[in-house]
């Protein structure tokens, strides 16, 4: 006979982290609808905010770490994910703390990583085009997800729904892995860090989340979004490149070089 899974898997130590820039007013009721137990701790890396965000998050007993000037999203990013590396987490859940994206779905998500269905899982917002422009998504923010989602699934054999969300939760073993610190301190670390982990062999997967976008809600503008495009294409660029051989240091393990800390793209 078969054994049977174990209906309640070991619980790991999740740390839920903030990468904040002005989000003094929806920090907190980000915060309240994460379910109660899901998580251990949480990290609010505030990017030299000019609204009360640190107050705000210190008042809900929340940890704050403070870069020592304004860094970036990415920079933001690697400075939380040390942190949550040096607490013991063994689940990290990045959230934006703008209320974009479900923070109810946090245990869900973290299910997924638990029970070892997948080593990353993002929150996918575009379920259908009506439910995304409905939701407030801006009509040329979607076709240029919608494009760019279309040629990342090609360059990295993947067939996600959605590669551009602020909703991300990764087992420990990647974090430790992808050489975080070589990638962008702006918008495009994010698109670095899903082309290591690819590469790296780590399952990456991702799960329907209703989208939410509204006054207070944080969203890059055009020029920005061009950008990020850019450092996309860059990333699959190199992705499919070193398929051929071709080495960068991006897709270095983490620490194996000895170098310190960078801020650069290779």
């Amino acid at each position: 006979m078969n054994s049977q899974p174990s209906a309640t898997p070991k619980k790991s130590r999740v740390v839920v982290v903030m990468p904040a820039y002005n989000a003094e007013k929806t920090l907190a009721m980000t915060l309240a609808d994460i379910p109660k137990g899901s998580y251990d701790e949480v990290i609010v890396g505030d990017d030299c905010s000019r609204d009360r965000t640190i107050e705000v998050a210190q008042g809900l007993g929340l940890l704050v770490l403070k870069t020592p000037q304004n860094l970036g999203y990415g920079g933001n990013q690697k400075m939380l994910y040390r942190a949550a590396l040096e607490r013991g987490a063994d689940i990290v859940v990045m959230l934006h703390p703008d209320y974009q994206y479900d923070p109810v779905l946090v245990p869900h998500f973290v299910g997924f990583i638990e029970h070892g269905v997948c080593d990353v899982i993002l929150g996918n917002r575009i379920r259908s085009r009506r439910e995304a422009l409905r939701g407030g998504m801006p009509a040329w923010k979607y076709l240029f997800n919608r494009m760019l989602t279309i040629l990342m699934n090609l360059a990295y054999g993947t067939n996600l729904g959605e590669f551009h969300s602020g909703f991300r939760v990764y087992r420990r073993q990647v974090l430790e892995k992808v050489d975080f610190e070589a990638n962008s301190d702006a918008f495009g670390f994010d698109a670095q860090f899903l082309a290591q982990a690819i590469k790296h062999g780590f399952t990456v997967a991702d799960a329907p989340m209703p989208v939410k976008y509204f006054k207070e809600a944080s969203s890059i503008g055009f020029l920005p979004s061009i950008r990020y495009g850019i450092d996309n294409l860059k990333a699959a660029a190199r992705f499919t490149l070193s398929r051929f051989g071709i080495r960068f240091r991006m897709f270095a393990v983490r620490g194996a070089s000895g170098a310190k800390p960078t801020s650069g793209t290779s």
